[in-house]
């Protein structure tokens, strides 16, 4: 009688609505697959009323939230965020010995998986990193992304300059891979809601032109945040559309940009809308269905494009990404920022993105999850592959 094979136990780290909608895909599949066994660990905005609480989402879904790590308890401050790192270090490693994985699952670059990954790689756990070798020059997200990079064992870039840069870092090739991005997957299986039902889902009035409205503090810039958020504002209110706003996420200074958009949004109910946790769903579907999105989130960067939406981008949060065609650069002078959105509304300039290819998608068959799930079946994790080499580049 045959010894029975033991399911690989992977660790899939979420910590907000964003990173879960690039995550979830994978983590249904991981689910789903009889060899694999799914452990998945909720943390960061998840976990905090601030924020939505969005681990019920997660639940909701039908994943496993039983393995929590509170880490939000301090203030917004840089000095609450290296606090905030330390506990997660700390509450990470128990439960990482507690529920022993085979390998951990991280995505990006917030500060809440530079904690995750901090604990893995001591406990010598295989990080498989997800969304690496990209580039935010005005983020101390930066650091944190290319720190995990460093630590991790194996890589998923989301495109090719991306994949390069990770061997440029002195990773190993053959454990760098390039699917595209996992989250862009969704396009293609879910049902996304029309004008209309989105209307009814928002209860809020979409007719005539309507914005998408995100941004986050911009954590290597010296200016006050105070007055780009203002400055933001003021511009907006110059236009007639309509706006959704969604809220700014946890980083040093985060609240006080909620704060301004809430009090903007109080004073105009019946043009503006701020709302703290859309749904991946719902978000597509604004997307889908809107004029234009303004801000600095990278979701203008990676999933807009495939929806031919024009993006004005604020400031420098996402310099050094691959930018498509379909996103407009400002500064933060709200003579800028005009140009930019009364560029963005124009019939020229939409008509110019129609046929626009997102660089991010490179099978155009909504199975990048497939891929990397099957490849994590088959990577080694035995401790010898821990020692890493520093790859040589040889730039072409």
């Amino acid at each position: 009688m045959g010894t029975r094979r033991l399911k690989r136990k992977i660790c899939v780290v979420t910590g907000s609505r964003s990173d879960y909608g690039h995550l979830s895909g994978l983590m249904k599949e991981i689910q789903n697959d009889r060899q694999l066994q799914l452990q998945v660990v909720v943390t960061g905005m998840h976990l905090s009323p601030r924020f939505g609480s969005t681990y019920k989402i997660v639940k909701r879904d039908g994943f496993p939230v039983n393995n929590k790590v509170d880490i939000l308890r301090f203030n917004d401050s840089p000095v609450g965020i290296v606090q905030s790192i330390g506990l997660g270090c700390r509450l990470f490693a128990q439960q990482f010995s507690k529920i022993k994985p085979d390998m951990v699952v991280l995505l990006g670059d917030r500060y809440e998986m530079l904690a995750a990954a901090i604990s893995a790689y001591m406990l010598r756990i295989p990080i498989v990193h997800l969304h690496g070798g990209e580039s935010s020059e005005g983020a101390v997200d930066e650091g944190i992304r290319h720190s995990i990079t460093k630590m991790a064992l194996y890589h998923f870039a989301a495109a090719e300059p991306y994949r390069q840069r990770i061997i440029q870092l002195g990773e190993d090739p053959k454990r760098v891979f390039n699917y595209g991005a996992p989250g862009l997957d969704t396009l293609h299986h879910a049902r996304l809601l029309n004008k209309k039902e989105l209307s009814r889902e928002l209860n809020f009035d979409l007719e005539g032109p309507v914005a998408i409205i995100t941004y986050h503090p911009v954590t290597l810039d010296h200016q006050s945040v105070h007055g780009q958020i203002q400055i933001i504002l003021k511009t907006i209110g110059r236009f007639s559309f309509k706006a959704i706003f969604t809220q700014a996420n946890a980083d040093a200074q985060g609240n006080i940009i909620n704060q301004h958009i809430h009090e903007f949004c109080s004073r105009h109910p019946r043009r503006y809308k701020f709302i703290k946790n859309l749904g991946q769903k719902a978000y597509l579907s604004c997307l889908k269905n809107f004029d234009l999105m303004i801000g600095n989130s990278s979701s203008g960067i990676v999933e807009a494009p495939s929806f031919h939406l024009p993006v004005v981008n604020i400031g420098d949060r996402q310099q050094g990404r691959l930018r498509p065609k379909n996103v407009i650069g400002t500064d933060y002078s709200i003579s800028s920022i005009q140009r930019g959105i009364t560029l963005a509304l124009s019939p020229r300039f939409r008509s110019r993105i129609k046929t626009l290819v997102n660089p991010y998608v490179k099978f155009r068959d909504g199975k990048v999850n497939y891929r990397i799930k099957e490849k994590l079946k088959r990577l080694s994790i035995h401790p010898s592959v821990l020692k890493k080499e520093f790859f040589v580049y040889e730039h072409e």
